[in-house]
């Protein structure tokens, strides 16, 4: 339905909104608190592993006991897996881009390369998020209309925006860091999260108008964010637990708590 596409569409325009809220840290902060940031990374990772289950991945189940033509345990798996891979690829993609840049390149423009990578792998991996915030809001319809589909969707879209904060502070602080101005690095940083606005879009259109996919494609969403999740963010967070060894796995607990609570709660 076309209101599923605009639902979409507003849910992932408040995603990026948050990626500018976190790329505007470099017009605030002159040295930001990166214990901070890692506890924020920490609570997004357990909102983006509580979002997965609960809000794409039982879903995908129930939907596809009801309507679909193959069991339920080949969909759901398939699509989780070609999720993952999907973002696996991505990141190949732009690793192989990152050494043959650094082989035209001197030791001095290293640093700066890196972080063109850095600014290209959260662009590409905006992509699926985005797709999983449009696929959430396209499921809305046929059997999965109704309120706590609603608030499950409005729950994948809550976690994506969350994590998308410090990933816009991610971009814009190193930029800063390599002498680029305030305004540019703002800009730049909230720039990485444009995508998800489109691909929220065409997420949504594909469910709406191809609802045989949808058991599948609430799966791969739900494999994206895991293995997004668990390659990046955790890891990430965890990097100072030698000084904060429990900091960041409290973040963690917390945020999946959290989107548990309100998933159960509002449904």
């Amino acid at each position: 339905m076309r209101e599923n596409v605009i639902y979409a569409l507003s849910a992932t325009l408040g995603t990026w909104l948050f990626t500018a809220f976190g790329a505007a840290v470099v017009i605030f902060l002159k040295k930001p608190d990166k214990r901070i940031f890692r506890i924020l990374l920490g609570f997004a990772s357990g909102v983006m592993i509580a979002a997965s289950f609960w809000s794409l991945l039982g879903p995908a189940v129930d939907i596809s006991k009801s309507s679909g033509r193959l069991p339920p345990y080949i969909t759901v798996t398939a699509g989780f897996v070609a999720g993952a891979v999907f973002i696996r690829l991505t990141d190949k993609t732009v690793g192989a881009l990152k050494k043959r840049k650094d082989r035209d390149v001197s030791v001095k423009d290293n640093a700066f390369n890196r972080i063109l990578m850095l600014i290209l792998s959260i662009t590409m991996h905006n992509i699926p998020e985005g797709l999983a915030v449009g696929i959430a809001f396209g499921a809305l319809n046929g059997t999965n209309n109704s309120p706590e589909s609603l608030m499950a969707a409005i729950g994948v879209a809550i976690g994506i925006a969350i994590q998308n904060f410090p990933e816009g502070a991610a971009v814009a602080l190193p930029l800063m860091g390599e002498g680029v101005s305030r305004k540019k690095s703002f800009l730049i940083g909230q720039a990485t999260g444009l995508v998800e606005p489109i691909a929220g879009v065409l997420g949504a259109a594909l469910v709406v108008f191809t609802s045989r996919i949808l058991p599948f494609a609430l799966s791969f969403a739900a494999g994206a964010m895991i293995f997004v999740t668990a390659h990046e963010l955790i890891p990430e967070c965890q990097k100072d637990r030698l000084n904060s060894p429990y900091t960041a796995t409290f973040g963690i607990v917390c945020g999946f708590a959290v989107m548990t609570l309100l998933d159960i709660m509002l449904g």
